[in-house]
């Protein structure tokens, strides 16, 4: 499996994308692991950092219902 971001050459994953951070969290407002998501190690820590983010500027809740 291959990390989806590498395959379109993406380096920086945007904070208000909602959409595309909101795949990669879970029911209950967890960040998915790396296994589920298929992102390699460095867009995945791109990726917790972007939801990180987004969930301190309240543009995602912190959990989910």
């Amino acid at each position: 499996m291959t990390c989806i971001f590498c395959k379109k050459h993406i380096k920086e994953i945007d904070f208000r994308d909602e959409r595309e951070l909101k795949k990669n969290i879970s029911g209950l407002g967890k960040i998915k692991p790396r296994k589920t998501t298929g992102l390699c190690r460095f867009h995945q820590r791109k990726m917790a950092k972007a939801i990180k983010q987004a969930r301190h500027l309240g543009l995602i809740s912190a959990t989910e219902k």
